[in-house]
C-alpha cells in the first residue's frame, strides 16, 4: 500500500509524530546523547565511575562517540530529511525508522558500558550505518539525481572508517582506531564544506531584514574540493608535514574568501543565521592550526577541539534549530530567545577547551571541566525547547 506522506491530514493534531520524519528522532537523540556522552566522558576522566574499556583508550571511546555516535546521529537526521526535498521521493518512516533508530540506540547504549560488549556495539553500529546508506541512497536512485550520491559517499565513507575503528579494536589493523578518528573529522568537515556551500548562503539571503545577494563562484568551490581531497589524502595516508601545512593554508586562504563573500551585516542580529556563520569560521580558523599542527604535534587538541566544538558542534546544533522549526511549520524567523545562549555557551565552552589551557595549563581540568559543563548546557537547551516540537506532529497539519 503506498502512502502519500506528503498530504495535510487534521486527524494528525494530536498524534505523536516522532516517526515521522528522520530529523525528528535523530536530532532528539544527538542532543539528548551529548549530554550523556560528555557527562560520562568527564566523570570517568574525573575517575569518579570506572568503565571497562580494553584494546583502545578512553580519549579514543570518548571521539569515537562523539564523531560516530553524536556526528552520525545529527547527519542521519539532516540528509533524511534533505534527500527527501532534494528528491522529492520519500526517505523512511514509521517502524523502519524506529529500526534504524533503535541500531543507533543499542550502539550507543552498548558502548557507554565500556568494550564488554563490543561484538554487538560493532554489529549494531555497522548495520545501522549500512541502512543510512540505503535509505539515503534509493531516493536519490529513483529520482535519478546522480549528483548527490556525492553526499552519499560522504557517508559511505564514514561507515567504513567506523569499521577500520572497530577492526582496529579488535587488532586486526594498527592504529585503526586513530585512522578512523583523524579522518571521521575531516570526513565531517568535507559534509558541512557540501551542505553549507548549499544552505548557508541561501539562508542568509532570507534571513536577514535586508535583501542581499551573495557572492558565489565556482572557480573557488572547484578549488576548496580539489584542495580538500589532496588534505585528506595526504593527512590520512602519506602523511607528508609539509604538503599538509600547504593544503590546509591554501583551504584556509580559499575558503576565508568564500566566507567573506557570504557576510551580511544583518546576520549578527539573528542567532540562526550568526550561528552558522561563526561555525564556518571555527572551521576555517582550523584549517589554519591543522597546518600548525603538521608542524607542531603541541597543537593538536587545540586544533581538535575547533574543530568539533567550534564548526562540528556549533554547526550541528544551529542546523538542527533551524531545520526542527522549519520541517514542522514552524516561523524560523521566530526561535527561542534562549538559542542564543545556548549557541554562544558552545562558543565560550570551545574558548575554555582550546584557547584558555594554552595561557593558564596550571589548571587544565578545571578548564575542561567548565568546557563540558558549558557543552552540556547548550545541548540542555536543545533538548527542553525542541523536545516537544519534535514530538508533536507539524503545526500546519501536514504529515513529516
Amino acid at each position: 500500500m503506498q502512502i502519500n506522506i506528503n498530504k495535510p491530514s487534521v486527524e494528525n493534531a494530536n498524534k505523536f509524530a516522532l516517526f515521522n520524519l528522520g530529523f525528528r528522532p535523530f536530532f532528539l537523540g544527538a542532543s539528548i546523547f551529548a549530554i550523556i556522552s560528555m557527562v560520562a566522558w568527564m566523570l570517568i576522566y574525573l575517575s569518579y565511575i570506572s568503565v571497562s574499556i580494553e584494546n583502545i583508550s578512553v580519549s579514543q571511546w570518548h571521539a569515537h562517540e562523539m564523531l560516530y555516535g553524536y556526528g552520525m546521529a545529527v547527519v542521519a537526521g539532516f540528509l533524511l530529511t534533505a534527500v527527501k526535498n532534494w528528491t522529492g521521493v520519500p526517505t523512511v518512516f514509521g517502524k523502519p525508522l524506529m529500526v534504524l533508530f533503535a541500531l543507533w540506540c543499542a550502539a550507543r547504549v552498548l558502548f557507554l558500558f565500556g568494550t564488554a560488549q563490543l561484538p554487538w556495539v560493532a554489529g549494531a553500529d555497522l548495520l545501522f550505518g549500512l541502512m543510512l546508506i540505503v535509505a539515503i541512497a534509493m531516493p536519490i536512485v529513483k529520482a535519478k539525481q546522480w549528483k548527490q550520491l556525492a553526499v552519499v559517499s560522504k557517508v559511505v565513507l564514514l561507515w567504513v572508517g567506523n569499521i577500520v575503528f572497530y577492526l582496529g579494536c579488535f587488532g586486526v589493523i594498527t592504529s585503526g582506531m586513530q585512522y578512523a578518528i583523524n579522518g571521521a573529522v575531516l570526513l565531517f568537515i568535507s559534509l558541512i564544506l557540501m551542505i553549507g556551500r548549499r544552505v548557508i548562503p541561501f539562508f542568509i539571503e532570507r534571513g536577514t531584514d535586508t535583501r542581499v545577494q551573495l557572492k558565489q563562484s565556482k572557480w573557488l568551490d572547484i578549488s576548496i574540493l580539489v584542495f580538500f581531497v589532496a588534505l585528506f589524502i595526504n593527512a590520512i595516508f602519506i602523511q607528508t608535514p609539509y604538503l599538509t601545512a600547504l593544503f590546509a593554508w591554501t583551504l584556509f586562504v580559499l575558503n576565508g574568501y568564500r566566507l567573506i563573500n557570504w557576510h551580511a551585516a544583518g546576520i549578527w542580529r539573528v542567532p540562526l543565521l550568526w550561528s552558522l556563520y561563526l561555525s564556518a569560521w571555527f572551521i576555517n580558523v582550523g584549517f589554519f592550526f591543522y597546518g600548525l599542527q603538521a608542524l607542531y604535534s603541541s597543537l593538536f587538541i587545540l586544533t581538535l577541539h575547533i574543530f568539533t566544538i567550534g564548526g562540528i558542534g556549533l554547526m550541528a546544533l544551529s542546523m538542527m534549530s533551524r531545520v526542527a522549526l522549519g520541517h514542522t511549520g514552524r516561523d524560523v524567523r521566530k526561535p527561542s530567545r534562549w538559542l542564543g545562549l545556548a549557541f554562544a555557551g558552545l562558543v565560550v565552552s570551545l574558548l575554555f577547551r582550546a584557547a584558555v589551557p594554552i595561557y593558564a595549563s596550571e589548571f587544565y581540568v578545571s578548564w575542561m571541566l567548565i568546557a563540558a559543563i558549558l557543552w552540556t548546557l547548550s545541548f540542555a537547551v536543545f533538548v527542553v525547547i525542541y523536545t516537544p516540537i519534535l514530538l508533536k506532529p507539524r503545526a500546519d497539519g501536514a504529515f513529516g
